[in-house]
């Protein structure tokens, strides 16, 4: 065998260990893929499964921080508990403002309502507290959001609500919008406070009985 055959068979064999090399790699890369996609379904599974919603019923709503301390729900220690007490709370705000204040400082837990927030609250429930009663079950714009006795609320969660660590974002249903509202509170310990509860007051559609058109 001449130079040139043997200098041929080297490249040939050069050659052939590259093109195993890319099969390999491409084998590789075929098994990461796969790898990835089955991820990524487990954590589409995951997601879903998270999906949650818890229904609370109150027998009388707080009028004071009293009555707020003896209800179960007061002990806090799930998101969906502060959520549900906060709608409870609210429903007292044209009843008595300054007792509304007391045990929302209590939902909120070191971070007490500033006066931003109180006037917030004036702004948006002046005249407007069917906006809170639509999140109680039975009620509808034709009924002029009158909620059904015992009082039930229902809060649940959806695949976003836990993406911000020691913050969870839940979700309760006005019989007056069409879009779920949301809800933010944060962890204290083994506690969860209330954040951010603006987003619950935005409009709604107007009771039956305050429609000219109705």
């Amino acid at each position: 065998m001449g130079l040139f055959d043997s200098l041929k068979n080297i490249a040939n064999t050069v050659n052939g260990l590259g093109n195993k090399a890319n099969n390999l790699t491409s084998k590789a890369n075929n098994v990461g893929n796969k790898a990835s996609n089955i991820a990524s379904q487990f954590g589409a599974a995951a997601k879903k499964a998270s999906l949650k919603s818890e229904t609370f019923t109150f027998n009388k709503l707080p009028t004071s921080v009293e009555e707020l301390m003896s209800l179960p729900e007061a002990a806090m220690s799930t998101p969906f508990m502060t959520a549900a007490l906060t709608v409870a709370v609210l429903a007292n705000y044209e009843n008595n403002k300054e007792a509304t204040f007391a045990m929302l400082n209590v939902l909120h837990g070191p971070s007490p309502i500033s006066v931003s927030t109180k006037q917030f609250l004036l702004d948006r429930l002046g005249g407007k507290m069917y906006v809170v009663r639509s999140y109680f079950g039975g009620t509808s714009p034709a009924n002029d959001y009158t909620p059904a006795e015992p009082f039930t609320v229902t809060v649940k969660d959806n695949p976003y609500s836990y993406d911000n660590e020691g913050y969870v974002k839940l979700f309760m249903h006005s019989s007056g919008a069409d879009s779920d509202r949301e809800i933010v509170l944060r962890r204290k310990g083994e506690q969860w406070m209330l954040w951010d509860e603006k987003f619950l007051l935005g409009d709604i559609r107007i009771p039956k009985s305050a429609d000219p058109w109705a």
